[in-house]
């Protein structure tokens, strides 16, 4: 392939990627953002999830 064409493959590639980014960080920007509300709660949850499933060593128990 002569160096030309791969640059022009890149120059193209490049740009289409560049299109996607953007087309993404619209779409995110677009999205109505989780209120803190929501967000810290479901934080809430994960933590005590671990901890529930976290396992029991013998010093813990005792």
């Amino acid at each position: 392939m002569h160096p030309e064409t791969h640059l022009a493959l890149h120059h193209t590639r490049a740009a289409e990627l560049r299109a996607e980014a953007d087309a993404y960080r619209l779409a995110t920007m677009a999205r109505r953002p989780r209120r803190l509300r929501t967000r810290l709660g479901w934080t809430l949850v994960e933590v005590g999830l671990r901890l529930a499933s976290a396992p029991k060593t013998a010093a813990a128990v005792h």
